[in-house]
């Protein structure tokens, strides 16, 4: 409330520190089998995914992209693996409040299965198999 007794009517959209805050949340909401095999990933907060990313993805828009995981999977990886950066999680604020918008649906629990989905991808999980464990769980 304002000094004269009316509510601020102003509204705005969760910050990068907001949407970190939320995707903190989804990692430690993880069971614990699977939450040490993600301590270590990098979690990357960012407004959009960079031109390279966009055009290596070959979006349409950058608004077609909430998540991406970048790094060496946990199928792939060996004791010789060489590491340039360590495994990223990055997520985008502004395409994940775009579908937050057009859906209704929690912005929580957007970011959860976004993470969730980027956490798949560390394990090894390839889009077709996420999709066929959440039809699973249906």
């Amino acid at each position: 409330m304002t000094s004269n007794g009316t509510t601020d009517a102003k509204l705005y959209a969760p910050d990068l520190a907001m949407i970190e805050r939320l995707a903190e949340e989804a990692r430690a909401s993880l069971p614990k089998e699977l939450a040490v095999h993600v301590r270590d990933v990098v979690l990357r907060i960012e407004d959009f995914c960079d031109e390279e990313t966009e055009r290596e993805m070959e979006l349409e828009s950058p608004y077609d992209l909430l998540g991406l995981y970048r790094g060496v999977d946990l199928l792939r990886e060996s004791v010789a693996t060489t590491r340039t950066q360590p495994d990223m999680i990055f997520l985008y604020r502004v395409p994940l409040l775009a579908y937050w918008v057009e859906t209704g649906e929690e912005l929580g629990a957007i970011i959860r299965h976004t993470m969730i989905h980027e956490i798949g991808h560390h394990f090894g999980f390839s889009d077709a198999d996420m999709d066929w464990l959440e039809k699973q769980g249906d």
